[in-house]
């Protein structure tokens, strides 16, 4: 049943009566979200799904004493270069001030449709005067990643923030390339500024890995190339 619930409630964010990207409802000590996109920013921002099709969205359900459990689908698996992805996650939120307080939990990634591609993560975050910093661990057999994220808030001048993200990979079976060397570790980093204009969503990224050539053949990283690329990007919410 959950397929039908999460395709039926994408379905009805979608409709162009509703005006907002997400629905939220107060029920006694619970607070309740159903939206188009993560009502999480899973540690901070340390790991935060992305859509991957044209049809996503999840639900989540937090207590006032700080816990907190939902499930986010980046993918519907519609259409037909997609597949189902279900990401489920536990997690513990509580702030001690304005100032200072901190983010634990663990996300378990499904692939219904796929057998033995499951994986889990853990992570922390601290947030303190304006920064974020978290730390993750993602447990996956074929790419074990350690992951190092801080956002240093705004910068002064830019009126952007700053966002920095850097991650170690253990391959579970080392990669063979063309001369006959073989990959079984590689560390990709990103850079982001990102601050609203016009109503759009800036983000200026600059991304790398320390893999070049064919060791490139290799690459499952944070990034989506695996060598130097700077990217724009501005995005707009419409609904």
């Amino acid at each position: 049943m959950i397929r039908p619930l999460l395709l039926l409630g994408a379905a009805s964010l979608f409709s162009p009566l509703l005006s907002a990207q997400q629905i939220q409802r107060q029920l006694g000590d619970f607070d309740f979200k159903l939206g188009t996109t993560p009502s999480r920013s899973m540690a901070q921002g340390l790991i935060s799904p992305s859509a991957v099709g044209s049809f996503h969205g999840g639900l989540d359900l937090s207590h006032s004493s700080g816990w907190y459990v939902g499930q986010y689908a980046p993918s519907m698996g519609l259409s037909p270069d997609s597949t189902l992805r279900l990401d489920n996650y536990l997690g513990y939120k509580q702030r001690f001030d304005n100032s200072l307080g901190y983010e634990v939990g663990m996300i378990h990634y499904s692939y219904p449709n796929l057998a033995g591609n499951d994986s889990y993560a853990l992570y922390g975050g601290l947030s303190l005067l304006g920064s974020r910093l978290g730390g993750a661990f993602n447990d996956n057999p074929d790419n074990r990643t350690g992951t190092l994220f801080a956002n240093l808030g705004q910068l002064p001048l830019l009126e952007a923030e700053l966002t920095v993200k850097v991650a170690h990979h253990r391959l579970g079976t080392p990669y063979t390339i063309g001369d006959g060397s073989q990959v079984d570790s590689f560390n990709d980093w990103s850079l982001e500024l990102s601050r609203p204009w016009l109503g759009m969503d800036l983000n200026l990224i600059y991304s790398n890995s320390d893999l070049s050539g064919g060791g490139c053949d290799a690459y499952a990283g944070i990034n989506s190339n695996c060598e130097s690329m700077v990217t724009l990007k501005a995005q707009r919410s419409f609904f």
